[in-house]
């Protein structure tokens, strides 16, 4: 792989993280990058740096603003991680993120390839990474006829990455597999002509690079029926909403209260019987306020939003860490998942709309 840092240093993209590369620049954007597009990540990252420029700024934060400064890039737990990893470097390492790489596999979020990303990206150790894309570039490079994520398969592809890593330039060696994946070794099509790595590659010799990396069919994703309520005060001023628990799927995130449909159950029964467990109050379940679908990572969701009226009981927030009623304009302020949001714009467009239930 010898030839990989030439084509590096002539086609290395121009990111906003490479500017510095300093550990703290590392760390923040490879969260980020986790299962997200760059050209996602960049405004996002951009955002945060102008917030958030130091480890000691980041940990003294509240996890609400946290939360809303990453709204929008989903997997909120890695977040709450990078929050929580903060706090734990200003406390045991005095503000300094760790370069071992043993070191930074224990705090919050950080598992290898982030580990090993830090210390030779942002230290320049010889530490290697292995992300999707090194993988891929491996498993054909070698052609692997194995399947990887596998115990076995990712072993010997450790071994791999460390064996091939540059010793001198270690950072920009991780990096230039990264660029030679996402622009070069692309999991179709894959541009074997423009690779540096053409000559020597055994599923290129093969004939095997369509097959390569071997991946395991993952099982359909389920998909779910989701009900929400929007619940106005008397004066159909406020509106109630819940924060999920910290831990789990968003959480920490506030939402309209509701939940999974049962079987049997109408949307309407689903409604009142989510909000009686949710809230230990009951509603009048009204007009539609439209339908949302969203994917995430192991599961689908169609959620229908319903207005309705409060008629008995005062709320509590038996399944959440608390509620709050909230205007139309509070709610922009609040961090929120991709639908819950959805509504909340829906609901702030239609401010003149009755909110009294109704039929359609």
């Amino acid at each position: 792989m010898k030839t990989l840092l030439s084509w590096f240093d002539q086609n290395k993209r121009d990111l906003p993280w490479r500017r510095s590369r300093s550990p703290y620049s590392t760390w923040i954007s490879e969260i980020m990058l986790q299962q997200t597009r760059v050209e996602t990540v960049k405004p996002y990252y951009e955002r945060w740096m102008e917030r958030f420029p130091d480890v000691r700024s980041l940990a003294e934060a509240d996890e609400q603003e946290v939360l809303k400064l990453w709204e929008g890039l989903g997997y909120y737990s890695r977040a709450r991680s990078i929050h929580k990893a903060a706090r734990v470097i200003m406390a045991e390492y005095e503000g300094r993120i760790p370069s071992d790489p043993a070191l930074l596999r224990k705090l919050p979020g950080i598992g290898d390839y982030t580990a090993g990303a830090i210390a030779s990206i942002g230290y320049g150790l010889p530490a290697a990474a292995l992300d999707g894309n090194i993988r891929r570039i491996l498993a054909r490079y070698y052609d692997i006829p194995d399947p990887v994520r596998t115990p076995q398969t990712e072993k010997l592809l450790w071994k791999l990455a460390e064996e091939n890593l540059d010793k001198e330039r270690p950072g920009d060696f991780n990096e230039a597999l990264m660029d030679l994946g996402s622009a070069i070794c692309l999991p179709e099509n894959p541009q074997c002509l423009l690779c540096p790595l053409t000559a020597d590659c055994l599923a290129r010799q093969h004939g095997t690079t369509a097959e390569r990396p071997v991946i395991i069919k993952a099982e359909p994703i389920p998909h779910y029926i989701v009900t929400a309520a929007i619940i106005p005060d008397e004066n159909k001023e406020r509106f109630l909403l819940t924060k999920r628990p910290s831990k789990g799927l968003l959480g920490g995130l506030w939402e309209f209260p509701g939940g999974k449909q049962e079987t049997g159950e109408s949307l309407e029964e689903c409604l009142q019987r989510e909000i009686r467990e949710e809230l230990d109050i009951a509603v009048t379940v009204g007009k539609s306020f439209g339908t949302y679908k969203h994917a995430y990572t192991h599961f689908k969701v169609t959620l229908h939003a319903f207005f309705c009226q409060h008629t008995a009981g005062e709320p509590k927030p038996l399944a959440a860490d608390e509620l709050g009623w909230f205007t139309r304009e509070e709610l922009s302020a609040l961090p929120m998942g991709k639908i819950d949001r959805m509504i909340a714009q829906n609901l702030a467009a239609s401010a003149d709309e009755e909110t009294s239930p109704g039929t359609e």
